[in-house]
């Protein structure tokens, strides 16, 4: 969202920079989502009836179809958080347009107030809120960002979270569940598949943690043990069961 006060040549450049970064950053924090899941839930299916069936073609039917309702599921998910954050704005939205009509003075104060936070001059403050709110809609859009600290949301994104999510969680999916494809007995596509995903765990895990600024090390350790610990306690369970 742009609030310009006042003329700057490089303002354009600058936004479309934001939004870039905004887009990359949530297409990152998707597959994020989607990967997290998708590494390790079909991961401990897999290993779970590998403890308790010796048809491996079973194994796979039941890892695909896992994949599918998990893809769909998460990219569910993502799409409704979508929507619930552009409810959210439109309703905060609305909310400023009253507060606006209604409480004009409150809301000016509100505006200067911001600027004498900047540490402007008061007659700088005071030319800068008359420019403001000549224009209820930049004005709006100006509480939003600086009072409530709201960009505007894009109106397509919870359809792109659904499709990053779900995408991303068959990638993820699939690469526990590859090695059953070509063994003829569970237990020789788990050997296969808890080296194959352990490994990608920590790569996985590695690279998020590069994103949130975490030990990488440690969070690839993590992510990896958080995934062993699921495979095993499945494999674990499903012996006990059929013991």
């Amino acid at each position: 969202m742009e609030t310009h006060l006042h003329h700057n040549p490089h303002s354009h450049h600058g936004h479309s920079h934001k939004e870039e970064h905004l887009t990359s950053s949530e297409i990152l924090t998707d597959i994020v989502i989607g990967m997290s899941d998708g590494l390790t839930v079909p991961f401990a299916l897999a290993a779970g009836l590998s403890g308790a069936v010796k048809d491996v073609h079973l194994i796979v039917v039941a890892g695909i179809a896992e994949i599918a309702a998990g893809s769909i599921a998460m990219g569910l998910g993502g799409y409704l958080a979508g929507k619930t954050e552009q409810e959210h704005y439109n309703s905060e939205l609305k909310r400023e347009y009253d507060e606006i009509e209604k409480l004009p003075q409150v809301e000016r104060e509100e505006v200067r107030v911001f600027f004498e936070g900047l540490g402007l001059s008061e007659s700088v403050q005071q030319q800068a809120v008359d420019e403001l709110v000549k224009d209820k809609h930049r004005w709006a859009d100006f509480m939003m960002k600086y009072e409530l600290g709201l960009d505007k949301p894009d109106p397509k994104r919870a359809r792109k979270s659904a499709f990053n999510i779900g995408a991303s969680y068959v990638v993820g999916g699939l690469i526990p569940l590859s090695p059953y494809f070509f063994v003829s007995d569970g237990i020789a596509g788990l050997k296969i598949s808890v080296v194959v995903t352990l490994l990608c765990l920590f790569v996985f895990g590695y690279f998020k943690s590069r994103l949130t600024g975490t030990n990488p090390l440690l969070g690839a350790l993590k992510v990896m043990l958080i995934g062993a610990l699921a495979a095993g306690c499945a494999f674990g369970i499903a012996k006990l069961i059929e013991g």
